[in-house]
C-alpha cells in the first residue's frame, strides 16, 4: 500500500474499529494498513478526511491447491475499511474505484476469477451497496464462543447411539475414509457455487488429511455403523488455524474444516454427535472461539450450524468474473 493510503488508514482506523465493535463484539480490530497492491483506493468524506480506504490483493491458486476446491483460481480481494458517517455513500465510491482498478488488471475477466469482499454480517449498512455493485453472498464465516449453549440434547451422540452409530477419534489408518467423506463435502458444496472438484483436488485433500491425522490426538472423528464410516468431522486446532484467526477478536481460534454425514444417516443425531465430540475437546482445551465456513445458499448448513451454537460473523460477497463488478 502507498504512503498516502497508509496515512489515510491511520486517520480512520479508530472510527472503523468503533463501528465494528458496535456491530459485533467478536469482530477483530481492522488491520491497518491491510495487505494489497498499491492502488490508491481512498474515499474522502464531507470534511475532506478519509471516510473509506481499500486495499486489493491479487491472488492466484494452482489446480494442485486444495483452496481452488472452495472458489475460483484467480481472486481479487478487497479489504474495505469504512468509517462513515455515510457508510453507503463511502462504500459505493470505494467499490466504484475498485471496479475501475480491476478494469485494467490482466486476468480479471477470466471465467475462473472473482472479485471478493468480506463484509461483517451484522454491519447491515453496506449490504444494499454490495448488491447494487453486482456482488452476491456466496459464503459465511460463522463463529461459536466456547461454552455457548444450544438447543440440542445434553449428550448429542445419544440419538445416534440408539440407531447403532458409534463415534470414535480417527487416526492415520483412517486416511482413505476421511478423504473420501471430505471429498463428498466438496462435491455437495459445488451445487452452491464453490470451486468444486478439480483435477488436483483428491491429491490435495489427501495431503491435508495426512497433516490432520498426524497429530497425537487428531481433532478428527468418524461416525460408523457396523464398522463402516458414515460420517466425519475434521477440525484444525490453534496453530493450524492461524490462517483464519485474524477474522475474530478472541484468541486463539480453532477451525472446523470439514463435516459430512451420508444422506441416509441424517436426521438421527450423527452430525450433532460429531460436533459434540469436537466441542468437548475445544472446551477442555480452553480455546475461546471456533470458526467455520458454510455456503450461504446451502439449505442444510445454516439451520444445522445455528443449532450447534454458531452464528454468522462475516459474509463473503463475490462477483464472477472479477471484472463483472458494476
Amino acid at each position: 500500500m502507498s504512503a498516502v493510503a497508509e496515512n489515510a488508514t491511520d486517520s480512520i482506523g479508530t472510527l472503523a474499529a468503533r463501528r465494528w465493535q458496535e456491530a459485533d463484539p467478536l469482530l477483530p480490530e481492522p488491520v491497518l494498513p491491510p495487505p494489497g497492491c498499491d492502488a490508491p483506493l481512498i474515499v474522502a468524506g464531507p470534511d475532506g478526511q478519509p471516510a473509506a480506504v481499500g486495499s486489493c490483493q491479487h491472488l492466484a491458486r494452482t489446480a494442485e491447491s486444495l483452496d481452488v476446491a472452495w472458489g475460483t483460481a484467480r481472486r481479487f480481494q478487497l479489504t474495505a475499511t469504512v468509517a462513515g458517517p455515510d457508510v453507503r455513500d463511502a462504500l459505493d465510491r470505494l467499490l466504484s474505484q475498485w471496479r475501475d482498478h480491476l478494469a485494467g488488471i490482466p486476468g480479471a475477466d477470466d471465467d475462473d476469477s472473482a472479485a471478493i469482499v468480506n463484509w461483517p454480517s451484522r454491519d447491515i449498512e453496506g449490504v444494499e451497496t454490495l448488491v447494487r455493485h453486482g456482488l452476491s453472498p456466496m459464503a459465511t464465516i460463522a463463529a461459536r464462543a466456547t461454552g455457548r449453549l444450544h438447543g440440542g440434547p445434553a449428550d448429542p451422540a445419544t440419538g445416534a447411539a440408539r440407531r447403532g452409530i458409534s463415534i470414535r477419534r480417527a487416526g492415520p489408518a483412517d486416511l482413505e475414509a476421511v478423504a473420501r467423506l471430505g471429498l463428498e463435502v466438496i462435491r455437495f458444496d459445488a451445487y452452491f457455487g464453490n470451486g468444486g472438484e478439480r483435477p488436483g483436488t483428491v491429491n490435495a485433500l489427501r495431503r491435508e488429511v495426512v497433516r490432520l491425522l498426524d497429530a497425537p490426538r487428531p481433532w478428527t472423528w468418524l461416525a460408523e455403523r457396523d464398522g463402516e464410516p458414515v460420517g466425519m468431522l475434521a477440525a484444525q486446532p490453534p496453530g493450524a488455524a492461524d490462517w483464519i484467526a485474524p477474522m475474530v477478536r478472541p484468541t486463539p481460534a480453532a477451525y472446523l474444516m470439514l463435516m459430512f454425514v451420508q444422506p441416509d444417516e441424517r436426521g438421527v443425531g450423527v452430525g450433532a454427535g460429531l460436533v459434540g465430540r469436537l466441542h468437548r475437546e475445544i472446551d477442555a482445551a480452553g480455546v475461546p472461539v471456533t470458526l467455520l465456513h458454510y455456503q450461504t445458499l446451502n439449505p442444510l448448513s445454516a439451520p444445522f450450524w445455528h443449532q450447534q451454537g454458531y452464528r454468522p460473523l462475516w459474509v463473503t460477497w463475490e462477483a464472477r468474473p472479477a471484472r463483472s463488478i458494476r
